[in-house]
């Protein structure tokens, strides 16, 4: 089966943005993750998967914690800065929670700890357990084949 068939039939299910953050020393890097996923209520986890040619993908390696900001619809140009689809033009204002950077005015943050690391073809799979979060209302900013979305309202 070919590569790009594959790729456009994984567009066909709709996904939330996420932003995945580590500290290092003083500075903090993110990128922008849409393959994200709750695993289990007890104990808390969750799981997202990482691309082995993401420029994050080492310095992960080398994190235990994370964070996770879930964005809002209005959020689009931080998805688009930590994709790399545009030039980062400004201050992106990260907070802390619980030891991980988040991004303020999210929809959900979440302080995470690496439970374990899954080899997963040409991407790592990391299990986390949730030691925190935040909620905040408002609509989430939406993925689907290839393009942003939000959600209509009923």
């Amino acid at each position: 089966m070919d590569g790009r068939l594959f790729r456009d039939a994984m567009g066909k299910f709709a996904t939330g943005i996420t932003i995945v953050a580590i500290r290092e020393e003083e500075e903090v890097r993110a990128m922008t993750v849409n393959a994200f996923m709750s695993i289990s209520l007890e104990p808390k986890l969750i799981a997202i998967s990482i691309d082995k040619r993401a420029s994050m993908h080492n310095r992960f390696e080398l994190s235990s914690k994370f964070g996770i900001s879930i964005l809002a619809d209005d959020q689009k140009e931080l998805s688009m800065i930590f994709a790399k689809q545009m030039e980062k033009d400004r201050h992106v204002p990260f907070t802390t929670l619980d030891g991980a950077p988040v991004i303020n005015n999210s929809l959900t943050t979440l302080s995470c700890q690496v439970n374990d690391r899954i080899d997963a073809g040409d991407h790592t799979i990391v299990l986390a357990e949730v030691h925190a979060l935040n909620l905040k209302d408002g609509d989430p900013l939406v993925f689907y084949e290839g393009n942003y979305r939000g959600i209509l309202p009923n």
